[in-house]
């Protein structure tokens, strides 16, 4: 008996398996932490757009974004109720409605080209936003832009030119500059969330914009309002799951390593979204998207590894 009994592991339970996979983690060396987070990010964005994208096919773009935002709350509800309100209070909470403002309006542009554009072209315009926070860094914070940052704007505006020039015709011109458009107010959102991560657990960040944006959304929304089916609002529910994950992941690897750490995976977010916007759609990224594409992406990947290797020096 002893000897069955010494043989014999206890099974594990679902908190030392959580404790036990934490552990191991904090053994990997940080950058390869942001990376792996980055890349799960990507993904479940990439999902998360395709049902945005559908919905906002449905029903008015202001009432999509109201209700997507609104599902955020409600699927973290048990785990606030679990740990109590107080748990995630934040420190700043005038920082949150700051930046879910500012969210709020990158979101309006957004939600309104998602279904106008093909989302291979909506992820390759996306990839400019790491361009407008190192231009915002510089007019806000008042860094010098070295030589190498003028380089890589210029060439990140090229692939941007390829990608939407073909396209500037007819209504598809103003959708795609719409959702450029965009891009400079999530770098700004970005550049907050970055700040508010030395501050702030992720979660409570990841809640906090979904109750601000869902605030700042609300009266546009009801001034479009119609009726949701069950279906819709099941595909709502789905989408805060899945987008509140795609936050929380982004979040965790800014809160290990710096946002260019995790810039030479973005480019896997445009092979995704035209993968499935092909499957789904039947939107077949043209030549100049994937060329635009990866102009941007060069771009984006060479200044932040120079900034990375400044930053080191």
């Amino acid at each position: 008996m002893s000897g069955l009994r010494r043989g014999h592991r206890r099974p594990r339970s679902v908190a030392g398996l959580a404790r036990l996979w934490r552990a191991r983690a904090q053994r990997v060396d940080p950058s390869l932490r942001a990376l792996i987070w980055a890349v799960v990010a990507g993904m479940l964005f990439c999902c998360l757009n395709v049902l945005a994208r559908a919905m906002a096919q449905q029903l008015e773009s202001f009432q999509a974004q109201f209700m997507r935002y609104l599902c955020g709350i409600l699927v973290m509800l048990p785990l606030v109720l679990r740990h109590g309100p107080a748990q995630f209070m934040p420190r700043r909470i005038g920082g949150q409605f700051t930046r879910g403002a500012v969210h709020a309006a990158g979101l309006c542009l957004w939600f309104y080209a998602l279904p106008r554009i093909p989302l291979a072209n909506m992820t390759a315009i996306g990839f400019t936003t790491p361009i407008f926070i190192m231009l915002g860094a510089a007019l806000v914070l008042r860094e010098r832009l070295h030589g190498d940052r003028w380089a890589a704007a210029l060439l990140g505006f090229t692939g941007v030119l390829i990608v939407v020039m073909p396209n500037l015709s007819g209504a598809g011109g103003l959708n795609h500059l719409v959702m450029l458009a965009s891009a400079p107010m999530f770098a700004v959102s970005l550049l907050i969330t970055k700040a508010q991560t030395g501050y702030e657990r992720p979660e409570v960040i990841v809640l906090w914009q979904a109750i601000t944006v869902t605030i700042y959304s609300m009266p546009m929304a009801w001034w479009v309002w119609q009726p949701a089916t069950t279906l819709q609002w099941g595909s709502f529910v789905l989408m805060g799951v899945i987008g509140n994950l795609a936050h929380y992941c982004l979040y965790r690897g800014y809160r290990v390593a710096d946002i260019s750490a995790t810039q030479s995976v973005k480019f896997l977010d445009l092979v995704w979204s035209a993968a499935l916007g092909w499957l789904v759609f039947g939107d077949l990224p043209s030549q100049y998207t994937m060329l635009g594409g990866a102009v941007i992406f060069a771009a984006t990947a060479w200044i932040a590894r120079r900034e990375a290797l400044r930053r080191r020096n």
